[in-house]
């Protein structure tokens, strides 16, 4: 890639913002002992629960230059993160992108490399900077370098989320900011540089690479609401910055053409992942796919529904289309001249 993971932290450019007010209930804070226990026990419960961070499933041959990837299906809770946590399992998969990454598995047949996270949102959120931190969520000194004052960060959804997707506190205390360390580490840090690596060799490959980025999204627009709020689909290319219109236009149009109801950066333009990857002069495109949770998911109970087999071969089938058209949707500059 040409924006080497060692790198971000310059590229970025990111700085501390000091004297940033928030109106949040305080969180208690722990005993020096305690918070050494604390940091011990997340390693601990990682390198037991969460080794390896991620899933990479790979076809027998690659046949396409696409990458599918999925940062937010991941459903193994921790014993410590759910030990700091004052709630309980159930709610903390409130976040969850449940089963995305089931939905897309069919690509690897098609010829198609497909990586998932096998933690959580709510425990660590690949979509964001890796230093997108939360100050009063730590106890500790937060790197000076870190991105404290991000949209995400000011509501509670940074790098180490604070509330899960109905606005409720995850946490019954102040994290040690060593327990911050050891998920970007030992997480954050190897999911991305799989994921580069995937991006990288497709590239060299093809000459061209494209990042599918998975997601879901509640049927309901707001708490409490029916279902039926949202479209079926929402496409995000950074309003053009991540990915050529063609693409996303065929990829709108095969998914209308099925029937669903799909908009294309409202309300979702892509994030981090889209935003940082996406480089389209470079031989790059990144597009974001969020899947209404409606169409596959009892969101009650979060269990498949009734229409996930359906959705499924829809999404095999989008796929199949995009693989065959693609030489035409993005010839490369030198071809055409």
């Amino acid at each position: 890639m040409d924006r080497p993971l060692g790198a971000w932290q310059s590229h970025m450019g990111w700085t501390r913002h000091r004297g940033v007010g928030h109106n949040r209930p305080s969180v208690p804070q722990r005993s020096k002992s305690s918070q050494i226990d604390m940091h011990a026990g997340e390693r601990a419960s990682i390198l037991a629960e969460l080794t390896p961070p991620f899933t990479l499933l790979r076809p027998s041959e690659q046949l396409a230059p696409v990458v599918f990837c999925s940062p937010h299906s991941g459903r193994i809770y921790p014993r410590a993160f759910l030990e700091a946590s004052r709630l309980d399992a159930r709610t903390l998969r409130k976040s969850e992108d449940c089963y995305v990454d089931e939905l897309f598995e069919p690509v690897v047949a098609l010829g198609a490399p497909l990586i998932a996270a096998r933690f959580p949102r709510a425990y660590l959120d690949v979509n964001r900077e890796p230093y997108e931190l939360d100050p009063e969520l730590f106890i500790g000194r937060v790197p000076e370098f870190a991105n404290t004052q991000s949209a995400r960060v000011v509501g509670g959804l940074g790098t180490i989320a604070r509330i899960v997707a109905d606005a409720e506190e995850i946490y019954r205390e102040r994290l040690p900011i060593g327990v911050a360390f050891e998920r970007i580490e030992r997480l954050y840090r190897p999911f991305h540089a799989a994921l580069a690596e995937l991006l990288e060799t497709t590239r060299r490959r093809f000459g061209i690479a494209v990042l599918i980025d998975c997601h879901s999204m509640p049927s309901a627009t707001t708490i409490g609401q029916a279902p039926g709020g949202r479209p079926h689909f929402v496409l995000g290319d950074r309003f053009g910055a991540s990915c050529d219109a063609k693409l996303t236009r065929f990829i709108r149009d095969t998914l209308q053409g099925a029937g669903y109801d799909v908009q294309v950066n409202r309300p979702y333009a892509g994030g981090f992942i889209t935003e940082y990857y996406g480089n389209p002069q470079r031989g790059v495109q990144s597009l974001q796919l969020e899947v209404n949770r409606g169409l596959y998911l009892d969101e009650t109970i979060f269990a498949k529904s009734k229409d996930f087999q359906k959705l499924l071969r829809t999404l095999k089938d989008m796929a199949a289309k995009v693989f065959a058209a693609l030489p035409l949707l993005l010839e490369r500059r030198a071809a055409a001249e």
